[in-house]
């Protein structure tokens, strides 16, 4: 991989990551049309890790959150005293809610790598995810704040973050809409889906990391995606986190529908093909 290629799509990842639009399916469709093999392990490991740097920029962004979740943890864990700290209770939902992606990642990492990674998949979860999403936002009641948040809650959501597994659903995505579905408001919704998030991808990265330095990418590009991702993420994180609280998910939808309407019309008249 050249390293302006590896410039670019570390740009769409850090531009793509906390928005429900599918980082994984946009880094599926822009490697494509650079010409790579997107079934190839070392692209896809490649496009896991310098997730990585996206998420960098939530950790740095969500630090005293992270410190605060950890130290109650901590202290939790040897004192029955601190207990009774919500956020006690709230670092054990973010372990919980984490779990079922560590499971489905494994079990299903063949799949992920392998008949998944198609530019097909990615057009159809673009738009029918798009249905889901206006459905969340038209049933949503967004009347619980996330100090009521349940076991169930952050279990379901954790399931839904599993779905984003397949390229062109979007983990924000899917994991806000079932949020919304559950009753959560749009801030608890997104801020549990971008703690959630810090697990699942830096997981996945360090386990894709092989691939990506052994295999056809390289060390040096998987570095710099991995920088400019952080960079670019980093720059916008804020207003992003800030933008996806407080607006409807459904300004995304039309944008999905568009790409998903757009990839499926240059895969059937052979302008854009699948496989290398």
């Amino acid at each position: 991989m050249t390293l302006l290629a590896a410039v670019l799509l570390g740009i769409v990842e850090g531009l793509t990551e906390f928005l429900p639009v599918s980082s994984t399916g946009h880094l599926t469709i822009v490697a494509r049309l650079l010409g790579y093999d997107i079934s190839s392990p070392s692209v896809t490991g490649f496009t896991a890790v310098i997730q990585v740097g996206a998420i960098i920029a939530v950790i740095i962004y969500f630090r005293a959150d992270i410190v605060r979740l950890l130290r109650a943890w901590f202290r939790g864990l040897f004192r029955a005293a601190h207990r009774s700290d919500p956020d006690y209770r709230m670092a054990w939902l973010v372990i919980v809610g984490s779990l079922p992606i560590v499971v489905a990642g494994y079990l299903g990492r063949h799949l992920v790598t392998g008949p998944l990674r198609s530019l097909w998949v990615v057009a159809v979860a673009l738009i029918v995810w798009g249905v889901v999403m206006l459905v969340a936002e038209a049933l949503a009641r967004q009347d619980r704040a996330e100090r009521e948040l349940t076991w169930t809650d952050t279990l379901l959501i954790g399931v839904a973050q599993c779905l984003a597994l397949v390229p062109g659903v979007s983990r924000s995505g899917a994991t806000i809409s079932v949020g919304l579905l559950r009753g959560l408001d749009r801030v608890a919704a997104t801020r549990l889906s971008f703690l959630l998030g810090i697990p699942a991808l830096v997981g996945a990265g360090v386990f894709e990391l092989p691939d990506a330095v052994k295999g056809g990418v390289g060390a040096l590009p998987t570095l710099v995606g991995t920088v400019v991702s952080f960079v670019v993420a980093y720059a916008s994180v804020a207003w992003l986190l800030r933008f996806v609280a407080r607006h409807k998910i459904t300004v995304f939808v039309w944008y999905r529908w568009l790409v998903g309407a757009l990839l499926i019309v240059l895969l059937s008249t052979g302008v854009l093909k699948d496989v290398a």
